[in-house]
């Protein structure tokens, strides 16, 4: 069954280039009515102009589709706010949010001052909680909502240089694994998107002969799923060259090592056994490993009693 936007109204941040432009055409071609964000600013995310959102509005309109330009910092939740009015006086509702704004100020850790830090913090984890905060009552009251954070491998796996980055990619999967929990009654799913693909982020980073085959339009398919009616529900999809792949973050079945005698030299000694893969479990919430731990310790006193 064809997948379709007719009749939805979706938000895609920084939209006017690489993964957020190919999103929001595709969005568009497929029936939904877009908000094209992009504040215009530079990789670093200084400066700032709407020519980039407006030329893929116009793309957008020469197609056949509807679409407006906006350009609201993602940073600032006042003009967040703004963006939601318009798009709410435009079209009366928002049933689809993609987090895509991103800067970068790739530095090692030693070098990184704070104040890059916490921009780089800002807008990409905090630019998505101001985006879906803004979004957020409007899609309870109306019973339906689809969100797509951006994570990134560099966040679920490391990247040397990227501390700032890593954190804030990591963040965003915090925020989803909650917010899918809290959004499951009212129709929200929220998902993230890791994507690998050659856009102003990447480009000085990849080898040139790779830079079509990694072509944000190989990504946004998977973006499509993610927002989609039959979306699934906090997931974690891998996407990029046209391949797709799901990661989860396991926990080790573990062990009971004793009460009264705990020392971190029987944690040493039990190492391999507390890493064994065997019986590890894929939790859906923080309280499963509450629950499993209390498990192993009541079974150990039963097995002790018997």
């Amino acid at each position: 069954m064809e997948i379709r936007f007719d009749g939805r109204v979706a938000i895609v941040t920084g939209a006017g280039n690489g993964l957020g432009r190919s999103h929001a055409l595709a969005l568009a071609a497929r029936g939904a009515r877009v908000v094209v964000n992009d504040l215009g600013a530079s990789l670093d995310g200084s400066g700032g102009s709407s020519d980039a959102a407006e030329a893929v509005v116009k793309e957008i309109r020469a197609a056949g589709g509807e679409a407006i330009a906006n350009g609201a910092n993602v940073t600032d939740y006042a003009q967040v706010e703004a963006m939601v009015r318009q798009a709410m006086e435009t079209w009366g509702q928002v049933d689809i949010l993609v987090n895509n704004a991103g800067i970068l100020r790739d530095k090692t850790f030693t070098k990184v001052t704070v104040d890059d830090f916490n921009l780089v913090l800002d807008v990409h984890l905090m630019g998505s909680v101001n985006c879906t905060k803004a979004v957020w009552e409007i899609m309870r009251e109306q019973n339906y909502g689809r969100i797509t954070m951006t994570t990134s491998s560099s966040g679920l796996y490391g990247n040397f240089g990227q501390s700032n980055y890593a954190a804030a990619k990591m963040g965003v999967v915090g925020l989803m694994n909650t917010l899918r929990l809290e959004g499951a009654k009212y129709n929200i799913r929220v998902n993230a998107l890791s994507p690998t693909a050659a856009t102003r982020m990447t480009y000085e980073l990849m080898p040139k002969e790779l830079h079509s085959l990694l072509s944000p339009e190989s990504v946004t398919p998977g973006l499509l799923f993610l927002v989609s009616e039959e979306a699934p529900q906090g997931e974690i999809l891998c996407a990029g060259a046209g391949s797709f792949a799901r990661t989860r973050i396991y926990e080790s079945r573990g062990m009971f090592l004793g009460g009264d005698n705990l020392s971190p030299e029987k944690v040493a000694a039990n190492w391999e056994r507390i890493s064994d893969t065997e019986g590890q479990e894929d939790f859906v919430g923080g309280g499963n490993q509450t629950t499993k731990f209390v498990t192993l310790a009541l079974e150990a006193q039963k097995q002790s009693k018997d």
